[in-house]
């Protein structure tokens, strides 16, 4: 048998003495401040491309709804002036067709407007949420 001596153990209770090469707090915390203010800056600059393409689309999308309802607008003259040559077909004079056809719309918009305030008139305000409210407040009292 062989008496070979252990092998001495460290010193678990000394601390470590940093080299010159290690890093400071101070220089980490900086270090660490200026990483994150330019991961911010840069999710910013990120979110601002992305927007812009949002916005962009945004735009183009509202032109063309502007667009289609400029052209329903003119699609419904149109249908007007084909109903008032309709009805000229049954021999009546023109002017008075495109009379018919205008009294119709008047009609129309007067039935709509008629139906509208209406349904406005059946508008109330939430009764049952505003008492609950007051009795909420009474209690806290």
């Amino acid at each position: 048998m062989s008496t070979a001596a252990p092998a001495p153990r460290p010193d678990r209770t000394r601390t470590p003495v940093p080299s010159k090469d290690d890093p400071t707090i101070g220089k980490l915390v900086a270090d660490a401040s200026r990483d994150v203010s330019t991961l911010i800056r840069s999710e910013i600059e990120l979110a601002k491309s992305e927007l812009k393409v949002s916005v962009k689309a945004g735009g183009v999308g509202l032109g063309l709804f502007g667009a289609a309802a400029f052209l329903g607008l003119l699609a419904v003259i149109m249908l007007s002036v084909a109903f008032a040559y309709f009805i000229h077909l049954t021999g009546l004079d023109l002017s008075w067709c495109f009379l018919i056809v205008f009294v119709v719309y008047v009609i129309i918009a007067a039935l709509l407007a008629f139906i509208g305030i209406r349904k406005v008139k059946q508008v109330r305000a939430p009764e049952r949420a505003i008492h609950q409210a007051q009795e909420l407040k009474n209690i806290r009292k």
